[in-house]
């Protein structure tokens, strides 16, 4: 094979070459076909191949595909910024548009402390975050992420954001109701406010379902509304990091309209342009927005992508076509479907401990031992095996590992496009059988598995 030039996610490894995709399946150029459980990264949310947008991308580029965000506006942003508008929860209404999900959270980081800037309020700088979380790897967003993997390299420089534990019910204490676990953890945000100080606090910043870090994590019941009542009674902004929630993911249009909860700043990505175009958002309510207006008038980000007209017409179609074809609903019913054959699953298996999720975000925990839970180190590598297993038998699945603080906790997950029948996850679920299986009959030879 020709020398490679490309700095790939494993330096030296041989990765085979996509071809094309349709629907729910990727093709490598030797023909292998493969099941894309994951979308890629929670992102190829209305499946490969789909014409209408490779037709919206087309009649846009005709037209202009770029102009600067401080000389132009373009039809395709505005229309995109009215369509976000519509579907998110409260006033938020305001969109600034960015390239990708880190850059999103970051943008709204600074959005929160110019707030307060233009309040009169410029102690409040400091963000509280979760362990067990995940909001992007550039500085500003990988500090407030609580991925302790992620984050081990570049400790020094990092702010020390994350504070709290996050709501982990599988994990919770024996005994302990889902209810009075949902006011535990979100009670630990008031106590870290105290603690730093509630003049120095800028915003708190979640993701609705916990994602790469914990493979589909779902809060209990009464967790967010908590959240949101210790965040009003403080003045501290709620960011919700709906990157990979967000746009029919969990069954709904954003994650946390589960709870009916409205965030005061809300971060979108991934499958908010489906993978067709790199592009994200930061939104924010009138109040804030307003604020800024009547200040300074000038909101100190941006990239020279933003905003960009190319982007803005694809990510619009995008969402046109989700709506077009109720995939929000269908998220829901075949997410609903696709745990129920998850949860059989783990109840077939002894190294699957939980299978969890919310519409079609879902996550398989693997431990040593389904009594007491006992995790497997992260030396065993059982995420990266059931993943290379999986990819083998042409099933693409996504890494979630490290959780239980960067030395343990496996777990992968599986969100498919929106788009999968029943019959295409029946097939997937027998492709992810048939790895997992494998991955057992491996370890019990090797006796790693009780």
């Amino acid at each position: 094979m020709q020398r490679s030039y490309v700095i790939k996610p494993e330096l030296g490894k041989e990765y085979p070459r996509v071809s094309h995709g349709k629907g729910i399946y990727l093709y490598d150029t030797s023909g292998k076909r493969y099941i894309d459980g994951c979308s890629g990264a929670v992102t190829a949310s209305i499946g490969h191949g789909v014409e209408e947008i490779a037709e919206a991308m087309a009649e846009q580029a005709r037209k202009v595909s770029f102009a600067y965000r401080s000389h132009f506006s373009s039809e395709a942003v505005e229309e995109l910024g009215a369509k976000l508008a519509e579907w998110a929860p409260g006033e938020l209404n305001w969109s600034f548009f960015v390239n990708s999900g880190s850059e999103a959270t970051e943008t709204a980081q600074k959005i929160a402390i110019q707030y307060w800037q233009e309040q009169g309020r410029p102690s409040k700088t400091r963000m509280i975050s979760r362990w067990m979380s995940y909001h992007g790897i550039t500085m500003g967003a990988l500090s407030m992420s609580g991925h302790v993997l992620r984050r081990k390299r570049f400790v020094p420089l990092l702010a020390d954001y994350p504070a709290i534990s996050p709501p982990y019910p599988y994990r919770r204490p024996d005994g302990m109701s889902l209810e009075q676990y949902a006011r535990l953890c979100a009670d630990e945000l008031e106590t870290a406010i105290l603690r730093v100080g509630p003049e120095q606090v800028a915003a708190f910043i979640a993701e609705p379902v916990i994602g790469a870090s914990g493979g589909a994590v779902v809060p209990p019941d009464g967790y967010f509304q908590r959240i949101r009542e210790i965040c009003d009674k403080y003045d501290v902004l709620f960011i919700a990091d709906e990157v990979m929630t967000g746009v029919g993911r969990t069954g709904e249009k954003f994650g946390i309209d589960h709870w009916g909860v409205k965030p005061d700043l809300i971060t979108l990505g991934k499958g908010m342009s489906a993978g067709y175009t790199p592009m994200a958002a930061a939104m924010a309510t009138e109040k804030i927005i307003d604020t800024i207006t009547r200040g300074s008038g000038l909101i100190m980000a941006g990239h020279t992508y933003s905003a960009n007209p190319q982007s803005a017409a694809v990510s619009l179609a995008v969402l046109r076509y989700v709506e077009a074809h109720n995939l929000v609903e269908k998220a829901a019913v075949q997410g609903a479907y696709l745990l129920r054959k998850l949860r059989e699953l783990a109840d077939e298996s002894p190294l699957i401990g939980e299978a969890r999720g919310l519409g079609l975000l879902c996550g398989l925990e693997f431990v040593k031992d389904k009594r007491t839970k006992e995790p497997f180190p992260l030396s065993r590598g059982v995420a990266a095996r059931v993943i290379s297993r999986a990819f083998e038998n042409g099933l693409l699945v996504y890494p979630a590992t490290g959780g239980l603080e960067g030395v343990a906790g496996d777990s992968v997950i599986l969100s498919p496009p929106l788009t999968i029948t029943t019959e295409e996850i029946d097939e997937l679920v027998d492709l992810l059988k048939k790895s997992v299986q494998r991955v057992q009959e491996e370890m019990r030879q090797e006796m790693q598995l009780t």
